[in-house]
């Protein structure tokens, strides 16, 4: 039995080759890069991180979280039609179509493609190379996806807890009362490997080729199936990392509380039906009640009286080695007042050769900084500002 299920994990590895939502997700996030750091040279002359950041947050957390979820998913022996992750590739193919990558995440897809399997039910649509994918779905298979839907709840709010507010980006925009702010915000996609067992032969045949292998009288294949999880914020009334995790852990609470009922589904199947709209509908209100809750707070990132605010930090500049934050106030320069780029800029070239600091940082505390500048340094150490005289085309509530 170890072998076979040793043989079978390295067999599953291997397909997650053949699905194409893998390929997609890398193409996707290359856009997403390469669109940010248009618009962030646009804004600010320069951009924060490189084209290649949303490509490297695609995977490592994601991993990790897909190892963990495929465990439990195993060892609890929750098994999955193939219909299901058909279903749940195209609606996430269908759904990125839209450009908001927040619909990405697996209560829209999951949740689409549960109520596509009910449509389905009883009969056997003819999907080329997987004929029977459709065979044989009854309301058995009802309980099994609300627990998938549940546990993917808790990794995406697990993902964006931990990663969500990693590299948020800054921008400009204008209010609706004429005034230049800065936001920021997160556009992003993770790909989280997930073992599935799939029963029967949905696809051994006509795909001879692909083994299975039984447990008891039960026919299963071992799938290592890629799940999109994607996210999408803009946060304008606090900081970043605070609102972003607030989010994350609402989103965690809630796949527990949506896995805990999705296990009555098992006595009573038609419950699930109930608990997967449940999810969907819960998942829309908390990412509608944190752009409500950010919209009535005043702007975090607006232009201050008593300093420059930094709404950014360029990677690897003089600021970031000086553990700068976005959200602090530079109030000195140098021990010149600073309320202005320009008076920012002046001041930095009173000492070519060195900088000092007075911080207001994100609790009020004033702390002083300095650091040797070195030529190549970035002119401006790295510091990205609300800026003053530029057009924009986004309004902002």
């Amino acid at each position: 039995m170890v072998q076979i299920w040793l043989l079978e994990l390295l067999k599953g590895i291997g397909r997650i080759f053949l699905h194409p939502i893998g390929y997609y997700l890398f193409f996707l996030a290359g856009i997403l890069g390469v669109m940010r750091v248009k618009r962030e040279r646009k804004d600010f002359h320069i951009r924060a991180h490189d084209a290649y950041f949303e490509l490297r947050q695609l995977f490592p957390l994601g991993i990790v979280a897909g190892l963990v979820l495929s465990i439990f998913v195993l060892a609890a022996g929750i098994t999955v039609p193939f219909a299901t992750i058909l279903l749940i590739a195209s609606f996430t193919l269908l759904w990125s179509l839209t450009t908001k990558v927040r619909l990405m995440a697996p209560a829209y897809t999951v949740g689409a493609a549960f109520f596509t399997i009910i449509l389905a039910s009883g009969k056997n649509w003819p999907i080329p190379f997987f004929s029977n994918a459709f065979h044989s779905i009854n309301e058995k298979v009802y309980p099994s996806i609300a627990i998938l839907l549940g546990l993917l709840l808790i990794v995406e709010g697990f993902l964006i807890y931990k990663n969500g507010s990693f590299g948020t980006s800054p921008k400009m925009a204008k209010s609706k009362r004429g005034q230049f702010v800065g936001v920021h915000g997160v556009k992003r996609l993770w790909m989280v490997p997930v073992f599935l067992l799939i029963p029967g032969n949905a696809l051994n045949l006509p795909l001879d080729w692909w083994p299975v292998f039984h447990l008891g009288v039960e026919k299963y294949s071992l799938i290592l199936v890629p799940f999109a999880i994607g996210f999408q914020q803009q946060i304008q009334g606090m900081l970043p990392k605070e609102s972003v995790q607030t989010l994350g852990k609402r989103v965690i609470a809630w796949g527990i509380f949506i896995t805990m009922l999705s296990v009555a589904g098992f006595w009573f199947p038609l419950v699930s039906i109930g608990v997967v709209a449940l999810a969907v509908i819960g998942r829309e209100i908390l990412t509608l009640l944190q752009r409500m809750n950010d919209e009535a707070l005043p702007f975090y990132f607006s232009k201050k009286n008593h300093g420059l605010m930094i709404l950014g930090i360029i990677p690897d500049s003089p600021a970031s080695k000086m553990t700068l934050q976005v959200g602090e106030l530079i109030t000195k320069v140098n021990g010149v007042v600073v309320q202005s780029e320009k008076f920012f800029y002046e001041a930095l070239q009173k000492n070519r050769a060195h900088c000092k600091l007075e911080v207001l940082d994100t609790n009020g505390e004033v702390r002083f900084v300095q650091r040797a500048l070195y030529e190549g340094d970035h002119y401006e150490l790295g510091i990205l500002f609300v800026q003053d005289e530029k057009k924009y085309d986004e309004k902002i509530g």
